[in-house]
């Protein structure tokens, strides 16, 4: 009977294995084909021949979206709105989550505070308003108009406060009898404790701020300012428009060997590679954070 069941169990996780191979071979096949068009001839894409290969190399698409300044003006411009980002977000996150996770005895505000944070969430102020709050406070054309609206990621907060509310009370109890202020218990207690919750809202930030580029179409009105996903957005190949300025023949074929499927592959490959390097590095801290901190005992 014992031996059945492990025939069962053996069974079911081949199974298992198969299903997941499948689904990963399901989400792999679709992008390794953007690659592959990302480095074809235009030619070859427009006559739908690549597949699982590049058909004409060419690193055309790449040197258009590489070989001008503005490029790496505007992927400065993402590293410094993703770097000062994640350190906002992680100080607002953590400064709202720990008062938040206290009994209504210990913070008599507290559900006054939920609840405004609940509302928040479900109805915010909408594109038009914040635009004008934006404008008002003069942020137009600054890093600060990327930053600034998001500065509280109020999912985030929940599900830090959440993690918070699961860490045993005898730990803080313990820290205070030894003469610990409530700030130094949450530095020394609380957040190395919480570190799956806070490095899976570290990648939230990183992941949506390097991602995110409606913002800078909204809030930017010159291009210099643009951040790299709005930048790279904002590429495409004209060849009518650059007949129209008189374009030489030597322009016209360098842009003839790019169209626009190439540059939206190359694109995607480009937005792709960043999040690429930081993911192995936070992975294993995101199932035990979003987990444990999205269920409340």
């Amino acid at each position: 009977m014992i031996e059945n069941k492990s025939i069962s169990g053996r069974i079911r996780c081949f199974v298992i294995y198969v299903v997941v191979i499948l689904l990963a071979v399901i989400c792999l096949v679709p992008l390794w084909n953007i690659v592959c068009i990302s480095f074809s001839s235009s030619g070859a894409v427009a006559g739908n021949r690549v597949g699982m290969w590049p058909v004409q190399f060419t690193l055309r698409a790449y040197e258009k979206i590489m070989g001008d300044s503005q490029f790496w003006r505007s992927f400065g411009i993402s590293v410094v709105r993703v770097a000062i980002a994640l350190g906002i977000n992680l100080v607002m996150v953590v400064l709202m989550a720990y008062p938040l996770s206290k009994s209504k005895r210990e913070f008599k505000a507290r559900n006054i505070y939920m609840y405004l944070l609940v509302f928040a969430m479900l109805f915010n102020g909408g594109m038009i308003p914040t635009y004008l709050v934006v404008k008002e406070l003069g942020l137009l054309n600054t890093v600060w108009s990327l930053i600034l609206p998001g500065a509280v990621p109020i999912f985030s907060v929940i599900m830090v406060m959440n993690f918070f509310v699961g860490i045993p009370k005898s730990l803080e109890e313990a820290a205070i009898i030894d003469g610990a202020t409530p700030f130094q218990v949450l530095l020394s207690v609380f957040i190395p404790c919480a570190k799956p919750s806070i490095a899976t809202v570290a990648l939230f930030s990183i992941v949506g701020n390097w991602n995110d580029f409606y913002s800078g179409l909204i809030y930017m009105t010159k291009v210099k300012n643009y951040p790299v996903m709005t930048y790279i957005q904002s590429l495409s190949v004209n060849l009518e428009e650059l007949i129209k300025a008189g374009g030489s023949a030597s322009a016209l074929a360098n842009a003839a060997e790019v169209s626009n499927q190439n540059l939206n592959a190359a694109k995607i490959v480009v937005a792709v590679i960043p999040l690429l390097l930081i993911y192995p590095l936070l992975q294993k801290y995101l199932i035990t954070g979003i987990v444990m901190g999205s269920v409340k005992e």
